[in-house]
């Protein structure tokens, strides 16, 4: 079973233990995407600095996930090459996530005179943690898909990767706003993101039970860190010498996640102060924000709605979409895909005030997101050399993160001078992202369409 056209073809139960894993995963990145901006806010963070402490995905992506690749791929244990970086993770990442929200009491714990930004310093901390390790486990994920599945199933395995993104993220955004409507409760922000990291270590635990790898008699072992960089650098030049469409799903790949990132970034500060009109609370005195915060309140579960919808749309199409890319090719399919999320950003920016509307956009945007989260990788994998596995997805990460440094500075940084005075309340122009974020998803289809895919 050491090469590809050997592997046993997976049946259906294996490609859901293959895909419970990173269910878990994105539960947990999901509670990150979307209550991180409330619980930064509280601690005093202004939309520039909010977007610095967003910094934490990208710059942990692109060197993170590159050099845990490589190491993976000279891994040698009897627990298999890819499953250690899964589950040291996934444990990891859920001790950070109970910590996080809890980020205002442990600076409480130095005492009354630490400075007042002492709190979300410790929460970028934790943010940083959370990301570094939900990206050890995310690199090493996609280069199992290699490992294990048949070639003919690659774009079938990465589709059951996007249908679990999305069901994770559903039942993530969902539960809370759920229990409102069903039982009158008001989860609170600490209790989702506890049991976030539980549901990220149950299901990472569970994957890693059951998916087998392959055996790693002949991969040598790394013996000290000199050789992982060089293996790192080395991979570095022969993934960009695999071919020359290899460059230009990079670049697809680096405007699509400036435009995805605009979304996902600050669609919860969007939900908030623009869509229901909450000004900036960090500018407010304690009683004139006490006056907003069951609007606040609202709004943050209008975002988790919203995103279920998002991914819901994303779940249940993520097959159907892997099976049209296998009979129509990944680049049409991606092609309209990202035209949708064109259209769903644009009605969002335009009808930025009115809930239903904007939350229909997300729904088609889930179309995008599905596509997104599989048909790029089903691309690349038709180039990838046997045994570089990890290495490659690890640098094909650095054009997922690095986009997302763009969005945390510059676009942040537009927002943050896109400023709206009502007498004494101050807000932001939000509904900015989406344009940008739309031009993006444009420029992106069109290089899509230059790739020229593997018959």
């Amino acid at each position: 079973m050491s090469e590809n056209n050997e592997l046993k073809r997976f049946t259906t139960i294996n490609f859901l233990n293959l895909a419970l894993g990173f269910l878990g995963l994105q539960f947990a990145w999901q509670m990150r995407i979307i209550l991180s901006a409330p619980v930064t806010e509280g601690l005093g963070a202004t939309p520039w600095l909010y977007g610095l402490i967003w910094l934490a995905g990208p710059f942990t992506g692109m060197v993170v996930q590159p050099l845990i690749g490589a190491l993976s791929d000279k891994t040698k244990s009897k627990f298999g090459r890819r499953r250690p970086y899964l589950f040291a993770g996934a444990i990891i990442a859920s001790i950070a996530l109970w910590l996080f929200p809890n980020s205002g009491n442990i600076a409480n714990l130095f005492g009354t005179n630490v400075p007042a930004w002492t709190g979300l310093l410790i929460a970028a901390v934790f943010i940083w943690i959370i990301d570094a390790c939900i990206n050890i486990a995310q690199g090493p994920y996609r280069a199992i898909i290699p490992d294990v599945v048949p070639k003919e199933q690659h774009s079938l395995a990465n589709s059951w990767i996007s249908l679990s993104i999305g069901l994770g993220s559903v039942v993530a955004a969902a539960t809370a706003p759920f229990l409102k409507w069903a039982f009158n409760y008001q989860m609170s922000i600490p209790a989702q993101f506890i049991m976030a990291g539980i549901a990220f270590t149950l299901a990472m635990t569970w994957t890693c039970l059951t998916i087998k790898e392959k055996s790693t008699d002949s991969v040598e072992t790394i013996s000290d860190n000199t050789t992982a960089k060089s293996s790192f650098w080395q991979s570095m030049k022969e993934f960009f010498a695999l071919s020359p469409e290899v460059s230009k799903i990079c670049v697809m790949q680096f405007f699509t996640w400036i435009g995805m990132m605009c979304m996902m970034i600050f669609f919860t500060n969007f939900a908030i102060h623009t869509v229901f009109g909450v000004p900036d609370l960090t500018k407010l005195s304690v009683e004139l924000q006490q006056r907003f915060l069951s609007t606040q309140t609202a709004a943050t579960n209008y975002s988790s709605i919203c995103f279920a919808i998002f991914n819901l749309i994303c779940f249940l199409v993520a097959v159907p979409i892997g099976i049209l890319a296998g009979k129509f090719g990944n680049k049409k399919v991606h092609i309209l895909s990202l035209l949708s999320m064109v259209c769903a950003y644009l009605i969002m920016g335009i009808f930025k005030t009115n809930s239903v509307i904007v939350g229909a956009g997300m729904a088609l945007s889930g179309i995008g997101w599905a596509s997104v989260c599989a048909l790029p990788f089903a691309m690349l994998s038709q180039y990838i050399k046997s045994g570089t596995e990890g290495s490659v997805m690890g640098l094909f990460n650095i054009f997922i993160a690095g986009p997302q440094v763009l969005v945390c500075t510059l676009v942040a940084w537009i927002i943050d001078k896109s400023v709206i005075q009502n007498g004494e309340f101050l807000n932001y122009h939000y509904e900015y992202t989406f344009f940008i974020g739309a031009l993006c998803l444009l420029i992106s289809a069109g290089i899509t369409n230059l790739v020229k895919e593997k018959v």
